[in-house]
């Protein structure tokens, strides 16, 4: 397997290395660049002895397309507190000794 390639893909150049990390130099991940985000590298996986340009090349794509689809994708709901009643659901009883009178 070669240490680094280029392919394109979609219009998309993607440069593809093969980098150790900092802390540990034995591990071996696979790094990209993309020509349209050309301020940002990833590294999404390690390297395995089964990589073929072809499995990386699908493995990068995958993982690029899918984080662009999720960085396009609405943001999640958040929690704002106490649950709503089901529409529909009858409200709440008042127990009698809460209760007041006009």
């Amino acid at each position: 397997m070669k240490k680094s390639f280029e392919f394109v893909d979609a219009g998309r150049t993607f440069r593809c290395s093969i980098e150790s990390q900092e802390k540990n130099p034995a591990e071996k991940w696979w790094w990209f660049a993309v020509s349209t985000d050309a301020r940002t590298r990833y590294a999404p996986f390690r390297t395995t002895p089964a990589d073929t340009e072809t499995s990386v090349r699908k493995r990068i794509v995958a993982y690029y397309d899918n984080m662009l689809a999720a960085r396009a994708a609405p943001p999640p709901p958040r929690w704002n507190g106490a649950p709503r009643p089901a529409a529909g659901a009858p409200a709440a009883a008042v127990p009698a000794a809460q209760k007041t009178t006009a």
